[in-house]
């Protein structure tokens, strides 16, 4: 399962270390982090719920780039 998340971060560098934490999260399969339109598209591991995984994704995400956000409200 795909899903893409709205997402607040102020360089680039700060992007890719987004995708790195969402990416070494348990759960995520895949993630990839676009600075330009401010998206972070994740793939979800089978069975993993994305609710869950995503809290988790977002406070890995903090404990590297502090200011940064994900709006955990999926895109459409």
């Amino acid at each position: 399962m795909k899903k893409t998340y709205k997402i607040e971060v102020d360089c680039a560098n700060c992007a890719n270390k987004m995708e790195e934490a969402a990416r070494g999260t348990k759960g995520v399969k895949d993630a990839a982090v676009n600075f330009m339109t401010l998206k972070m598209a994740v793939e979800f591991e089978e069975g993993c719920e994305p609710k869950t995984v995503m809290r988790e994704v977002l406070k890995n995400c903090k404990k590297i780039e502090d200011d940064c956000e994900i709006y955990l409200k999926e895109e459409s």
